[in-house]
């Protein structure tokens, strides 16, 4: 079984856990032919009953960037809303398939327009795959993505990284993913049984306090839909993670790895939070990029995600900067504004919008990381039974 063959393999089995006659939805680029392919293979060996691929291609996302308006770019269109809420119903598993295979297409766009999200579409695209749908996000390896790491589009060398990171160098990479998952999840047992009302993360240029709601609940690994079934959101993954209080979040972060948005290269940034909301944005580049991002809607601009990860990722043990959230949010400790998870409170997923909302959990279109971890950073927590060191110069200490 080659490279290819192997990552498809893995996500089938391991990510989305493809069932006998179930139905498959793939959102895919156009530079991901080849993976695609083998990924649609994989599924219908796997026994599903059909598997419909949804294609995107980046000159086509430049066209609309260029010549809509702002209005039209976010405005919800109700057949893709209706789509979505009959793949929930009928039980589909969604696997995305990123990776940025042009680094520079939205060079010199207007930002306000490359942030633009049809918000009613990413919420009802949430809801859908928040306890009702599994799903898994990858990134599949193009030329583009290793242009942009290496200098070179040197395909080989990514799948080399690729490879490393999502341990398909093993015998069996789904059981590797198996036992990585439950040594997560043993994790956020540990971080559940703080009982924790605050994090605070401290490190060279970066001290930010965020408070938790009420019977905050910790996830890592896999995940487990309302069937029982397992499955893995996103691969790699090496965090435990939870969201916070919107409203309680102060202090300041400092980027630690280059990130892309939209196809810009975001450097250097620094973050300024008062009362859970960004009030201050500067980077070495690409500033005006997340300030647009984070004037989207009413929650773009608080947290919804605080995550904590350690040196012993296979990420970071990598030792290169990907450039691709998925991979870069698993080398360190991050954090997210924009949207909430509505498991990350006990009973979460019963509760109306409006009760998550009155807990402290943030509803956005919009939900981006950015690692704030690596050499040096620290993680204690706070609670009834007083304050514990959870991360220590990056090693898992608790």
């Amino acid at each position: 079984m080659g490279q290819i063959e192997r990552f498809a393999d893995l996500v089938v089995r391991a990510g989305v856990n493809v069932q006998p006659g179930q139905g498959v939805v793939i959102d895919t680029d156009t530079a991901h032919l080849e993976i695609a392919r083998a990924v649609v293979e994989a599924a219908y060996r796997a026994g599903a009953a059909w598997v419909e691929t949804n294609w995107t291609d980046g000159p086509m996302q430049r066209s609309a960037v260029d010549h809509a308006s702002v209005e039209d770019l976010s405005r919800s269109r109700p057949w893709a809303l209706a789509r979505t809420e009959e793949w929930a119903e009928a039980g589909v598993a969604s696997i995305s398939l990123v990776g940025d295979a042009n680094p520079h297409l939205f060079d010199g766009a207007d930002p306000k327009k490359v942030a633009a999200r049809r918000w009613e579409e990413a919420q009802a695209r949430r809801r859908a795959l928040f306890g009702r749908m599994r799903w898994s996000v990858v990134a599949a390896p193009n030329p583009g993505w290793a242009e942009q790491i290496f200098g070179e589009p040197d395909v080989d060398r990514l799948w080399a990284a690729v490879g490393t990171a999502m341990r398909l160098d093993t015998p069996d990479p789904a059981a590797e993913w198996q036992q990585r998952s439950a040594t997560l999840a043993e994790r956020a047992r540990q971080m559940d049984a703080l009982e924790l009302t605050e994090v605070r993360y401290l490190g060279e240029g970066t001290d930010l306090t965020v408070g938790l709601p009420a019977n905050a609940r910790w996830t890592g690994g896999g995940m487990v839909d309302p069937n029982g079934i397992a499955y893995l959101p996103n691969i790699p993954t090496e965090e435990v993670f939870t969201s916070p209080d919107r409203r309680r979040a102060d202090g300041v972060i400092r980027v630690t790895r280059p990130m892309v948005i939209a196809g810009q290269l975001i450097t250097g940034l620094r973050v300024t939070f008062q009362d859970g909301k960004i009030t201050e944005v500067y980077a070495d580049e690409g500033a005006d990029v997340i300030r647009a991002q984070v004037a989207t809607d009413e929650g773009s601009s608080r947290l919804g995600e605080v995550s904590l990860v350690d040196k012993e990722s296979r990420i970071a043990k990598a030792g290169i900067v990907f450039q691709n959230t998925l991979f870069d949010e698993n080398a360190g400790c991050h954090v997210a504004w924009g949207q909430s998870f509505p498991f990350a409170v006990e009973g979460g997923m019963a509760m109306s919008e409006q009760e998550r909302a009155e807990l402290g959990l943030n509803v956005s279109g919009v939900h981006t990381d950015v690692v704030v971890g690596g050499a040096g950073i620290t993680v204690t927590g706070t609670g009834p039974k007083g304050t514990v060191d959870i991360i220590r110069d990056d090693e898992w200490v608790l």
